[in-house]
């Protein structure tokens, strides 16, 4: 590969060839580290507001082995901020077209593209790089990927240890995390700082419907489990929305309501709040910030959480967000949740999908000793379906552990059930 000059580069190389006050012990300046940086490789899972921006920030940084991945194809509504597309890109791969557009900007920098789900890789395929950024707007698709990391550390060998830098906005605000898994405090750990989405009642998606919102809910809630139930829904799965906008569409044509499109369904089924340009800059600045003092060790890494607000002046915060010993990822302690013992098992489940500190969707509940609710097979479903009825009390004790696993996951979950008095 033809190497462009250093003069590109010098800004990036005051850094790197002087020690300052604050350079971590074992930084070498000059040479060997700005070839350490060069190799190292790099994957950056997103390729959409965020990831274009980081994907021009890293090559832009010195680092010449990117990897990309994202399962999206390229929408006309993304061309108002995701700059490295064109609209005779539409259609085609958000990873290969970001790829090939920062390469032909950046000679010297290989850009690997993937076209899939991060899910359909394993271990081995995140094992090979230095660091991770995550440029995602799915809580979910960050669970699977932090579990993963933490699932792979093996403490006899330092090199399974792979630092997660995650950045994420929301229309003004936005986050930057530095995530060390196994040694820092995970993604899991900080899930209650992700509230879902308050939920509308169902007697109005059933009967009702106000909002085109409430259409594609109904779709989502009530058309999936009456016609789809035994397939797993997946928010990323271009056929699964196709089905739930067109449901929608009809609800909402059925009740006079105007505004359901393709796009507000992905918005409401994936809960995706407007993307503003400004923020994902910021955002994906201090994403490659962090991840270029990882590979260099010029100065200290984030420790461990930065959020920003700009909707009504600028307001950076950062703070040190702390390990969670019942973190059911990287904590070996059950999570401790206060229930009503006169609430049915039916009522619980759902209760598990509005709670900040879990999240779940479609969980399969079992104690020690027993099968409380499975999703499926639809045989252990029906044969469990009776306890969905019964109170909590009559199915467990005071303080007993249940396990919990839901689809989306890789992990069990462990509760502690304490009963209110």
């Amino acid at each position: 590969m033809a190497r462009q000059s250093r003069a590109r580069y010098q800004y990036i190389d005051n850094f790197l060839n002087k020690p300052g006050p604050t350079t971590d012990p074992d930084f070498v300046p000059g040479a060997p580290t700005i070839t350490n940086l060069e190799a190292s490789k790099v994957l950056v899972i997103g390729a959409g507001g965020l990831g274009c921006e980081i994907l021009k920030n890293l090559a832009m940084s010195g680092f010449r082995d990117i990897h990309v991945i994202d399962m999206d194809t390229i929408d006309i509504s993304n061309l108002n901020r995701q700059f490295l597309f064109r609209q005779s890109d539409v259609g085609k791969s958000k990873a290969e077209v970001a790829a090939a557009f920062v390469m032909r900007r950046c000679k010297d920098v290989k850009i690997t593209p993937f076209n899939g789900k991060i899910q359909d890789k394993d271990e081995d395929f995140y094992m090979q790089f230095k660091l991770i950024i995550c440029g995602l707007d799915s809580i979910e698709a960050r669970r699977w990927i932090n579990a993963t990391l933490v699932s792979m550390v093996d403490m006899e060998n330092p090199e399974s240890l792979k630092p997660l830098v995650d950045g994420g906005t929301e229309g003004f605000k936005g986050q930057a995390r530095v995530i060390l898994p196994t040694l820092t405090s995970c993604i899991e750990c900080q899930l209650d700082m992700h509230a879902p989405r308050a939920a509308v009642p169902l007697c109005t998606l059933a009967t009702i419907p106000r909002q085109p919102e409430h259409c594609i809910e109904w779709a989502k809630i009530i058309a999936w489990e009456e016609h789809r139930k035994d397939t797993i829904l997946d928010t990323d799965d271009p056929e699964h929305i196709n089905w739930l906008y067109d449901k929608a569409l009809n609800r909402a044509k059925e009740f006079n309501i105007p505004g359901v499109t393709y796009q507000s369904t992905q918005g409401v089924v994936k809960n995706i709040i407007p993307a503003i340009a400004s923020t994902n800059a910021i955002i994906a600045a201090a994403c490659c910030n962090e991840a270029f003092k990882i590979a260099t060790s010029c100065n200290p890494y984030l420790t461990n959480y930065m959020m920003y607000t700009g909707d009504d002046s600028i307001y950076t915060y950062t703070f040190e967000h702390e390990q969670k010993p019942d973190c059911p990822v990287c904590g070996n302690l059950a999570k401790t949740i206060t229930v009503n013992p006169r609430h049915t098992l039916q009522e619980f489940i759902e209760s598990l999908g509005e709670q900040p500190e879990a999240q779940l969707q479609k969980p399969t509940l079992r104690t020690e000793s027993t099968s409380l609710y499975f999703q499926s097979p639809p045989s252990l479903e029906e044969q469990t379906r009776p306890n969905l009825s019964k109170k909590l009390s009559e199915l467990i004790s005071d303080g007993e552990e249940i396990g919990v696993s839901d689809p989306a996951f890789t992990i069990d979950f462990k509760f502690k059930l304490v009963f209110q008095t």
